[in-house]
């Protein structure tokens, strides 16, 4: 059996370096019975465990659809049959889960304070509901990335642009926003038009939105 979820956030506040962040990732989604998970505050993506979390979190905000986008109660969101919401809710989120293998998708809220200011999302590669301990404990791991997020938010100084790293406190869509401005200058639009084409260039090109928009300010997909 490997360690609990109270050990594992104990060793949180040990944890020194990129690998051992990433060891902790790991550990913490399988003690919580979830193969993955992510944290975003606001819009931002600021914490991952793996590649599928960060995609899946990527989805999300590329096609709008996805229970991290709906989420606004005090209470953990289970969408346990992923497969069952092809053709109802989120249609798109769900087929591009299916290709990424996952089944079951769980959110719960992150707060600073009083305040929720974004969202955890864990999935798993197989259907079923959440044990009520996960579901519990979801809250505790959701309160202590919360403080390690506030703790290690970038300063306004400090270098964020880049993918990123699993378990690393970033702003990975900094580049995002770079390429949504660059659009809106190059075809004189909002903001907004532009971050919506901006997301339907990484959908039909099959990239994630990361990838797009480097591909957009190094002038490799059309503005």
């Amino acid at each position: 059996m490997g360690p609990s979820v109270r050990d594992l956030l104990d060793a949180l506040h040990t944890a020194a370096t990129e690998e051992d962040h990433r060891r902790w990732a790991v550990a913490c989604a399988r003690a919580l019975g979830l193969d993955g998970m992510a944290v975003s505050v606001g819009r931002e993506l600021v914490w991952f465990s793996d590649a599928t979390s960060e995609r899946l979190e990527d989805l999300q905000f590329v096609l709008g659809q996805g229970p991290g986008l709906l989420f606004q109660d005090e209470t953990t969101v289970e969408v346990p049959d992923l497969e069952r919401l092809l053709q109802r809710q989120w249609p798109q989120f769900a087929a591009e889960a299916e290709v990424l293998g996952v089944a079951a998708v769980f959110v719960w809220p992150v707060h600073i304070g009083a305040v929720q200011v974004g969202t955890m999302t864990g999935y798993r590669r197989t259907t079923g509901p959440l044990t009520g301990r996960a579901s519990t404990e979801g809250w505790l791991v959701a309160d202590a990335l919360a403080q390690r997020v506030v703790r290690l938010w970038p300063s306004a100084g400090e270098a964020v642009d880049g993918p990123g790293h699993a378990g690393a406190v970033d702003l990975h869509r900094a580049e995002v926003h770079q390429a949504t401005g660059v659009l809106s200058v190059r075809l004189g639009v909002p903001l907004a038009e532009a971050l919506d084409r901006l997301r339907a260039q990484a959908y039909t090109s099959g990239r994630s939105l990361a990838d797009a928009a480097r591909a957009v300010i190094a002038r490799e997909l059309p503005g």
